[in-house]
């Protein structure tokens, strides 16, 4: 079973909570929105702590270090495929414009035999959590809502 963990960073602005999610990249995504945003995260092996995975997966995904402060645990979701994700947030302001993103190659298009470098997040924006539930992972907004309760 995959496992994948991540850091949700948020902060309070006059509009109310905000999150900031990252928009998948490569081509399956590249039309959509709802569905298509996301914890930024990534896969760890089982001798990796999850907390550990997570600020080293912030760093790859984002080209930024992960931010110092209290790490609010959000615990784990279950997603369609099965992948479990674990996840805590931190406050912390991030500008999006400053993200360098990691990248990943895959055959594109199918069966062309071509590879292709696509960005892990091709962007990232705050989203008040009304607007991150439409659009997040729909496992994922588990923790949008554990995180309102937190901070309620």
């Amino acid at each position: 079973m995959k496992r994948s963990a991540g850091l949700l960073l948020f902060h309070h602005t006059d509009d109310g909570l905000q999150v900031l999610l990252g928009h998948m990249g490569g081509p399956f995504f590249a039309r959509r929105d709802a569905g298509a945003w996301t914890v930024p995260k990534g896969e760890y092996e089982p001798d990796e702590p999850a907390w550990a995975a997570a600020r080293r997966e912030f760093e790859e995904e984002l080209g930024l270090p992960a931010p110092d402060g209290e790490a609010i645990a959000l615990g784990e979701v279950r997603q369609t495929g099965g992948k479990i994700v674990t996840a805590w947030a931190i406050e912390a302001d991030l500008d999006p414009a400053t993200i360098t993103p990691g990248t990943f190659r895959m055959e594109w298009p199918p069966r062309s035999g071509q590879l292709q470098e696509f960005p892990e997040l091709d962007r990232v924006a705050w989203f008040g959590l009304d607007r991150g539930r439409e659009v997040i992972v729909k496992a994922q907004a588990a923790f949008l809502d554990r995180l309102a309760e937190h901070s309620a």
